[in-house]
């Protein structure tokens, strides 16, 4: 299939890119990785495409007080190969090989994959179980948001019309921290059937509703791994009822609380 028609435009800066966001029916390109699919199989009808890959600002990752702040258009690639992520933030840099295959990771981005906010997509457990802040830029504002806050259900997020999620903020590793990632995929860059995201006490999974299921779990491995068992009842899917899926959790569980 072919996209419907649209009209095109690609920004030379952030203000320019805000007048094209008053358009009500906008449609922001980052990465393209799951829109420009979702154009062609008609999912999606902007009248107007942003492409914003032209605003290098939204490019960088920086690290300053303790904090890791990752410009939107960082692909993931660029995050693969980072010596700051991988030395400051651990988790993401766990998580990045799991996104799809390496020409996908060298075109999509961290910040259409929080936009996106897939389910069974790694980055917005990470950012749950991490606590990170997400910065969301309008024309005349900036606001922070908490990543547990910004994901309101499937495919939805606390995104305003006109606005632009800019940065994610991820706080510094510390000494004595403990991170693990782990997924299970039919085969590797398949979509996740269950994943997980486990910094310290926190234990994001991803696969298993509609946005990540977060849990905080202490004590010993039985009891989280019982809290699981009453607190999990993850959505089934073409392949896996929900039955086999909470013991896929659980084995998950157990992996990241040994690693």
């Amino acid at each position: 299939m072919k996209a419907p028609a649209f009209a095109y435009a690609k920004p030379a800066s952030l203000e320019e890119a805000f007048g094209y966001l008053a358009h009500p029916s906008a449609k922001v390109l980052a990465g393209g990785q799951s829109l420009i699919p979702s154009l062609n199989m008609r999912l999606s009808s902007p009248e107007l495409l942003v492409d914003i890959t032209g605003l290098k600002v939204l490019s960088n990752i920086e690290v300053k007080d303790q904090v890791v702040r990752i410009g939107a258009l960082v692909t993931h690639a660029q995050l693969e190969k980072s010596v700051e992520v991988r030395t400051h933030v651990p988790l993401l840099a766990q998580a990045v090989p799991h996104v799809a295959h390496a020409a996908i990771r060298n075109r999509g981005t961290i910040g259409g994959s929080l936009a996106l906010a897939d389910p069974a997509a790694e980055y917005p457990a990470v950012a749950v179980a991490l606590e990170a802040v997400l910065v969301i830029q309008g024309r005349n504002s900036e606001r922070r948001i908490v990543a547990s806050r910004f994901f309101k259900g499937l495919f939805e997020t606390d995104l305003k019309a006109g606005e632009l999620l800019v940065a994610a903020e991820f706080p510094v590793a510390r000494a004595g921290d403990k991170s693990a990632f782990v997924e299970l995929a039919r085969r590797h860059g398949d979509y996740a059937i269950i994943g997980l995201a486990r910094h310290n006490g926190r234990f994001a999974f991803l696969g298993a509703g509609d946005r990540p299921v977060l849990f905080s779990l202490d004590g010993n491995l039985a009891k989280a791994k019982e809290a699981l068992r009453a607190g999990l009842k993850p959505s089934a899917d073409l392949y896996h009822s929900s039955a086999a899926k909470q013991h896929l959790a659980g084995v998950l569980l157990e992996r990241a609380w040994n690693a």
